[in-house]
């Protein structure tokens, strides 16, 4: 009788932040992320210069969490999710630790979209949300073996998640999604009429 086995697995971290650590307060979070906004005016610069359709505060601002109080206590509790995540994938850290060292607003607006990418120079990456309308975006997870599949025939649509070529993640207010920061990600078009808000981190080894 053959057997099949996986032998590699991409984890993905989902929770509500309220499991850890002191309760985020989603309307003072969001009212936050709506001010930072409308006075940062580098960033709005930013995203005009490089097309990007609504705002982020990754190009212009690195000290959320000293500008507004809700930016620091979300950090703690991210920081005991974060801690979580690294047991389950049996990370050998050391001496050193896993530290936040990035931390910025997302803004998308109806027709907004956020193209694919990785996280380089960090070792888990994530996103918590802080507006999700609905009919919103949910965020589109790759297969990151797919650069190495070339000659083989796509999946089933029917095929069990884990052997599917785009897993998409719809999360709700208050969630936070954690993923190693290889693993190549989107936000396809925001169909909503009302903005999609989120804010997302990187974590360092330091």
């Amino acid at each position: 009788m053959p057997t099949i086995e996986s032998l590699f697995v991409t984890r993905l971290y989902r929770a509500s932040l309220s499991e850890h650590g002191k309760a985020i307060d989603p309307a003072e979070l969001e009212n936050s992320c709506l001010v930072i906004a409308g006075d940062d005016e580098a960033g709005q610069d930013w995203c005009e210069a490089n097309g990007y359709a609504g705002y982020t505060s990754y190009a212009s601002l690195t000290d959320l969490p000293w500008r507004f109080p809700i930016f620091k206590d979300l950090v703690k509790v991210l920081d005991k999710h974060v801690a979580e995540f690294a047991k389950d994938l049996a990370f050998d850290l050391g001496e050193k630790k896993l530290k936040l060292d990035s931390l910025w607003i997302n803004i998308l607006p109806e027709g907004g979209i956020h193209t694919s990418h990785i996280h380089p120079h960090s070792v888990i990456s994530g996103t918590t949300y802080v507006a999700m309308p609905e009919d919103t975006s949910a965020i589109k997870y790759e297969d990151p073996r797919s650069a190495m599949m070339m000659a083989a025939p796509t999946r089933l649509k029917d095929a069990r998640p884990e052997m599917r070529e785009f897993i998409y993640v719809q999360p709700n207010v208050g969630d936070v999604l954690l993923w190693e920061s290889w693993l190549r990600h989107e936000v396809p078009m925001n169909m909503a009429e009302d903005d999609r808000i989120s804010v997302s981190f990187n974590y360092g080894w330091e």
